[in-house]
């Protein structure tokens, strides 16, 4: 039987203690990405590209960034918040929700069925522990986190807002539109993340709609813009770590993080031309076999199926 990780691996004010060091942290994402594999293969539907993209950051948030207290997430508290804008990667945050102690991790073998908690996208009704809004109608997600960090500001709390969102999705009008608010009011407590892949269902994001130039736009808007690789666990921890330690802050932050659709297992990847194959597919039995023999087994364990 895979031995599940611990809820707590350790304790410090009621707050969950990050992951020791880099290294955890790589093994952590390596494992997220074994769940999401299992999970998509397992439910036959789902979103690989994307969310094996956004596992070193999600890990890198759960593990060692956020402040966070699982066990009692429906209650106020001086933490921090976390808004999935583009919701259709929803299998790599269910991963991440349920080993820092969200939920079982069992409930990892539902995603998709009819009655689980775990659906192609976030919902809200269900009231399941780390998510707040429904989520996966694109352009929405930086609207819920300005009125977050609004009614923070009002309750006199702390805590930052962390908002993720794709590149693709920054083609819509109301992204801009939040971006625009959270500057007029400044909400320095939002820190916005852009899954900076290049690609969308349909192919690349400068063919289809180009953003770009991206970081000024965002500079435009009145926003701080920090970069980095995504996928590189040291340079995301000490981008956001940076940001985070910062005593000043004037203004609304968002990180350009250029990630990999598939990162991690080679033939999800993809290749010209056509890159965004693994959007919104999910591996066969066989693909989820040989990925998974690609990645490797971790001392965290596979959930039970």
């Amino acid at each position: 039987m895979a031995k599940e990780l611990k809820l707590y691996p350790a304790e410090r004010k009621g707050v969950l203690l990050e992951l020791a060091s880099i290294d955890d942290l790589k093994e952590m994402a390596r494992q997220v990405r074994r769940d999401v594999i299992r999970m998509l293969a397992m439910a036959n539907s789902g979103h690989t590209g994307g969310s094996l993209g956004m596992a070193d950051i999600f890990t890198a948030l759960y593990f060692r960034v956020l402040q966070h207290k699982p066990h009692e997430f429906w209650k106020l508290h001086d933490e921090d918040m976390v808004f999935l804008s583009n919701g259709h990667i929803a299998p790599v945050w269910y991963s991440v929700l349920a080993r820092s102690g969200y939920f079982p991790l069992s409930e990892l073998n539902s995603l998709r069925q009819v009655s689980s908690y775990l659906q192609g996208h976030p919902t809200s009704e269900a009231k399941l522990p780390g998510i707040r809004i429904a989520s996966g109608s694109l352009g929405q997600g930086l609207s819920a986190a300005v009125g977050a960090a609004l009614g923070l500001r009002l309750d006199g709390r702390q805590g930052d807002v962390f908002c993720l969102m794709g590149d693709g999705e920054c083609q819509e009008g109301q992204i801009w539109e939040a971006a625009m608010s959270a500057s007029h009011y400044k909400l320095d407590k939002i820190i916005g993340i852009v899954d900076y892949n290049n690609l969308q269902i349909d192919g690349e994001v400068t063919s289809i709609m180009s953003v770009e130039p991206f970081a000024d736009k965002w500079r435009s808007f009145g926003w701080d813009v920090c970069c980095c690789d995504g996928n590189d666990m040291e340079d995301f921890v000490a981008t956001v770590e940076k940001i985070k330690a910062c005593g000043d802050r004037q203004k609304p932050t968002v990180i350009l993080a250029t990630t990999i659709m598939g990162k991690g297992v080679p033939f999800f990847e993809g290749s010209m031309p056509d890159k965004s194959n693994w959007h919104g597919k999910p591996p066969s039995k066989d693909d989820a076999i040989k990925a998974l023999a690609i990645l490797g087994e971790t001392r965290f364990g596979d959930f039970l199926s």
